[in-house]
């Protein structure tokens, strides 16, 4: 009787082979899951870093093809993103400050650096809860686009 209330205990203890395969197989479908969905949504961040840098080109060069005018424009950002600078560079005159550090942008064609970092060199824009405020103007005469807040 020992014999046969041994083996009864030593198998409900253990799990088979089969078991433990498919619960390792369910965590790494998990931990796959929860890599792809963080991926995802840094994805979805860049994205909408571009779609601002492209919106924001696109805005100044209608200005810049009109004679003067003035235009107060909101655009929508991620909110890790900390503020937009423009910076007296050749290469890159916009660029974003997140909390990471700095993340180049692009150079903006059309927009007059030198006017508009004259009284700050990097004139930074803050991003406030995910929108981004600015003005861009001409005025009659001038070649280039100005940014203010």
């Amino acid at each position: 009787m020992k014999k046969g209330g041994m083996r009864n205990r030593s198998g409900q203890i253990s799990m088979s082979f089969g078991t433990i395969f498919s619960i390792i197989l369910i965590i790494a479908f998990i931990a796959f899951a929860v890599f792809a969905i963080i991926k995802f949504l840094d994805l979805q961040k860049t994205i909408q870093i571009e779609k601002f840098t492209g919106d924001f080109q696109n805005d100044v060069s209608k200005m810049w093809k009109s004679t003067q005018g003035s235009q107060k424009l909101a655009y929508s950002l991620p909110t890790h993103i900390l503020a937009v600078c423009f910076t007296d560079d050749e290469f890159q005159n916009m660029q974003f400050n997140s909390a990471k550090g700095i993340i180049p942008g692009r150079k903006i064609s059309s927009l007059d650096i030198v006017k508009t970092t004259e009284t700050d060199d990097p004139f930074c824009i803050p991003n406030v809860k995910g929108k981004l405020s600015l003005t861009i103007t001409k005025a009659y005469g001038e070649t280039l686009v100005t940014v203010t807040r």
